[in-house]
């Protein structure tokens, strides 16, 4: 071995060093803690429960639901025995009742090497044991919403398929707790929902936000006509476009994210995908929009890190 070369191992063995010190100051200083599970693959589905605040659920894009009433401490998978497919897109539980939990299948952040799901799940306690209810050929779901005091009406904003045209896309409605389902929001074989939230003071108004995708393995084309923000006033009977209100982008959107502040919920809250996108804020309800933060750091792999939440306390 010549001089050089153990010169740049000695270098790279006191960066190891350096490093491993390093992490082990943060973990004595509990700054850094793994709630696993290790081998329960990536996430984009998780919910809590609003009355147990130690108990989580989260959904493996290829390992089914877990579940953990430590706050992440430990986990036992619940939905083995039950489902058929094993990549989850969406999970709720019921604020009125958290023994119903709803389970969407078929991650919603379509890369180019994803899994689809075979529908809805739904235990009725508290994931002990499931019941598939329909929606079986919708491949991948982004969101469920349950009524906050109705635990049988509940909204899932459906995705579709990744690879091709499909008539299950957009927003489905359920006032039988998933018995029968209803489309109550559609813009095409290309353009599904991708994101779905209340108004917390009034579960009548919803947005509901709608993407035409297409993924193929060596590319994804975001955005199209398919494409929107949508608000409805009656629980999802009628809808009104509001894609293009004075301060959101005029051309050709791509993948939205919405979220409406609970400490006033005239506040709404968009990220949205487009040339002139970023982050963009109304104040009135979605009448109109002041864009906050074009920052391309927040709109980079966009298909994938589209998500934004609003804090329940404070407004900003």
């Amino acid at each position: 071995m010549t001089l050089s070369k153990k010169k740049l191992l000695l270098a790279v063995f006191i960066s190891v060093l350096a490093f491993a010190d390093s992490f082990d100051l943060l973990k004595k200083q509990n700054l850094w803690r793994s709630i696993g599970p290790f081998r329960g693959g990536r996430s984009t589905a998780v919910a809590g429960v609003l009355a147990q605040p130690n108990v989580f659920y989260f959904g493996a894009t290829g390992g089914g639901v877990w579940k953990t009433y430590d706050s992440g401490l430990s986990w036992e998978p619940i939905s083995d025995k039950d489902f058929t497919t094993g990549s989850v897109g969406a999970i709720a539980v019921a604020d009125s009742d958290p023994n119903v939990v709803y389970v969407g299948m078929g991650e919603e952040a379509i890369r180019g090497n994803i899994s689809y799901g075979d529908g809805m799940y739904k235990s009725t306690d508290a994931g002990k044991t499931w019941k598939k209810i329909g929606l079986t050929d919708t491949q991948q779901i982004s969101r469920i919403r349950i009524h906050p005091k109705n635990p049988d009406l509940v909204y899932v904003a459906v995705e579709g398929h990744a690879w091709g045209p499909s008539e299950e896309r957009g927003v489905f409605r359920s006032s039988d707790g998933g018995k029968t389902w209803k489309k109550i929001l559609y813009k095409g074989p290309r353009a599904g929902a991708i994101d779905l939230t209340f108004d917390p003071s009034n579960a009548n108004i919803l947005y509901a936000a709608t993407w035409e995708v297409w993924r193929n393995p060596w590319h994804l084309e975001s955005g199209g006509p398919g494409t929107g923000i949508w608000k409805s006033t009656d629980g999802g009977d009628t809808w009104t476009d509001i894609s293009h209100a004075p301060g959101l982008p005029q051309g050709v959107e791509g993948r939205i994210g919405l979220t409406v502040s609970p400490a006033n919920p005239d506040r709404v809250w968009a990220s949205v995908e487009a040339e002139d996108g970023g982050i963009f804020r109304s104040d009135n309800a979605g009448r109109t929009w002041t864009k906050t933060n074009e920052s391309r750091n927040l709109r980079q792999r966009a298909w994938y890190n589209s998500r934004i939440y609003a804090d329940p306390k404070n407004v900003d």
